[in-house]
């Protein structure tokens, strides 16, 4: 099976297998008769446990998904009698996230959640943290080595990438379409994380026997993506269908879409916000589906931070630790299933 096949096949199994893995128990029932090892179905992963304290840091929230990050993570400490949760300062200056982070290992927290600014630059300060005792869950943009984390949990950008194609190809094929004009408009380039989005795009619609045709990339802000959808629009005077990575900068993108007055394609969105998803359920644009990168990633890391710095697993898996990484799968939402998600979307 190829990797393409296997992440399409994971993107309609990761959410069964994901929600057991999260909602269940830590502790695991004996073996049974047959020898075999299995998970008690059910139990207190949410039950309170030994008292700890979670350290928490990420970059300004001067993008809805960021914002969000921090929400959530302060939201899901909240619902834990048994933690204390300590966030530093946001901050885009690399330094001064270091600096931060440093603080709070000198305070000898009892685990840490990071989303660096930087996973390179901030490598040297997750070792430090491990060297000292203090687990690290690295949330999102991975650090360099995993000497520096306890625990990887982010999104899929490939991922992101194969479930826009797949949409778009599977819509185009029912219509009939056989040689679409298919417009992208990507995040920062030389980001491996918007290389890997559209490495994932290109090698789904190549499975339809498609490719992608006029390609932009903006700067994840709105600006950036009227500015970008501008250009493109004049350069592409027909498109059967764009994607566009970001739902942030897909504000602008549909900014440029309505005053280009062009409606003859429809558009995929990414991460997932809700003004997206309410833009969809409205049906009243060009935008017809988002596919996920969900800042509740923040939630999950607050919550396996609290049970590794208490020392227990989590419910569902026979194995007594907290897996080192876990990558979340991108769900497509439309407007058959967008009141499911809507509840999950931040604001841009």
């Amino acid at each position: 099976m190829s990797d393409l096949q296997r992440r399409r096949f994971l993107i309609g199994a990761g959410v069964v297998g994901a929600t057991a893995a999260l909602s269940a128990c830590t502790s695991n029932a004996a073996p049974g008769a047959s020898g075999a090892n299995v998970a008690a179905a059910a139990g207190d992963n949410a039950a309170a446990g030994a008292a700890v304290t979670i350290g928490f840091s990420a970059p300004a929230a001067d993008h809805g998904w960021i914002a969000a990050i921090a929400n959530n993570a302060a939201a899901q400490a909240k619902q834990y009698p048994d933690v204390t949760f300590e966030a530093v300062n946001p901050t885009n200056d690399v330094t001064q996230q270091i600096a931060a982070v440093q603080t709070l290992i000198n305070k000898k927290v009892s685990g840490l959640v990071i989303l660096p600014n930087d996973g390179s630059q901030l490598t040297s300060v997750g070792r430090a943290a491990m060297q000292a005792g203090i687990p690290v869950i690295n949330l999102d943009r991975v650090f360099d080595t995993p000497l520096a984390y306890r625990t990887w949990i982010g999104g899929d950008n490939y991922g992101m990438g194969v479930s826009a194609g797949t949409y778009i190809g599977e819509q185009l094929k029912a219509r009939g379409v056989t040689n679409p004009v298919i417009g992208e408009i990507a995040g920062i380039d030389n980001l491996p994380l918007t290389q890997s989005r559209s490495k994932g795009f290109s090698d789904a619609l190549a499975s339809f026997g498609y490719k992608v045709g006029p390609r932009q990339a903006a700067d994840f802000t709105a600006q950036g993506g009227q500015r970008v959808t501008a250009n493109l629009m004049q350069a592409a005077p027909k498109l059967d269908a764009l994607w566009n990575h970001d739902d942030d900068q897909g504000i602008g993108v549909l900014a440029a879409i309505k005053q280009a007055n062009r409606s003859e394609f429809f558009m995929v969105g990414g991460a997932g916000s809700a003004n997206a998803m309410r833009d969809m359920k409205a049906d009243n644009t060009v935008l017809k589906a988002t596919v996920t990168y969900a800042p509740t990633m923040a939630s999950s890391a607050v919550s396996l931070a609290r049970l590794v710095a208490q020392n227990r697993g989590m419910g569902d898996l026979v194995e007594k630790e907290v897996p080192t990484s876990i990558t979340l799968a991108s769900a497509t939402v439309t407007k058959e299933n967008v009141d499911t998600y809507l509840p999950l979307g931040f604001e841009s």
